[in-house]
């Protein structure tokens, strides 16, 4: 696991060069996408680049981590709406080759399960985006979720809907209570995580995820067992790493033409 710590602008940047790498290198390569506040910026960036420098999604395929269960087809919060919004409809990427879980269908286990197959068919994952709750989450893998999961439904703990009522007027009760998500086992099977974390609000939950144990408590550390996971933070996120410095130097000693 790679430990990367700069403003929260430079990590935008570097996230954007190693998805735009990754496409100059393979116009078809299969993105995964995240919602929520911590790829905000990341999606900015990489539009700024298709409109001044040509970079194109033409070919690619996105699959989103998650949906909320029940929100209507033309609900702002709805995710595949926030993707179009934040990225998908700012690039030239067609909408029929962004997808996302069904939270609308009618079989929920059925869509989980068409949804597992069609990541496999798009031939998985080359780089997922990630970002991570307060209490440890990815996607919607709350606390106690199998470290082995595949996509399914999940309930969302009170934390996780009092941190999403923001999107909601600030209000809870409009926070849906179920969501489907892809599991962690599905989220490990991508070949390159690139998660982002900024303020102090998320120090503790970055501290177990790249320092503490391996425990369903805290989801996000099974990625301590991928071959190739890239976390980048800002001082404030960093402020509970007891390895900070030796993060920072290994950073700064690291090959230019080392890439993410």
């Amino acid at each position: 696991m790679e430990v990367v710590i700069a403003p929260a602008e430079e990590l935008a940047v570097l996230a954007a060069d190693a998805v735009e790498a990754l496409l100059r290198r393979r116009p078809r390569s299969v993105l995964g996408l995240a919602t929520g506040s911590s790829p905000l910026k990341v999606y900015d960036e990489l539009a700024r680049r298709h409109e001044q420098d040509g970079l194109s999604f033409a070919d690619a395929r996105g699959f989103m981590l998650d949906e909320y269960v029940g929100l209507a087809a033309d609900h702002p919060e709805r995710y595949r709406n926030v993707i179009a919004t934040e990225i998908a409809e700012r690039v030239d990427w067609p909408a029929e080759q962004v997808a996302g879980p069904d939270g609308l269908a009618a079989d929920l286990p059925a869509a989980c399960a068409a949804y597992e197959t069609a990541i496999a068919d798009a031939g998985g994952v080359d780089l997922q985006i990630l970002g991570i709750g307060t209490d440890g989450h990815i996607a919607f893998n709350e606390p106690g979720s199998s470290l082995a999961s595949r996509t399914r439904i999940k309930t969302l703990t009170r934390q996780t809907r009092v941190d999403n009522a923001r999107f909601f007027d600030g209000d809870v009760d409009k926070v849906p209570t179920h969501c489907l998500t892809q599991g962690l086992g599905t989220i490990m099977a991508a070949r390159h995580l690139v998660l982002l974390a900024t303020g102090r609000h998320k120090a503790e939950a970055v501290h177990q995820l790249v320092e503490g144990p391996v425990s369903a408590l805290w989801p996000a550390t099974v990625m301590q067992m991928h071959p190739h996971a890239t976390v980048l933070v800002d001082e404030a996120a960093a402020s509970r790493l007891q390895l900070a410095d030796y993060y920072r130097q290994t950073y700064a000693s690291k090959p230019d033409w080392q890439g993410l």
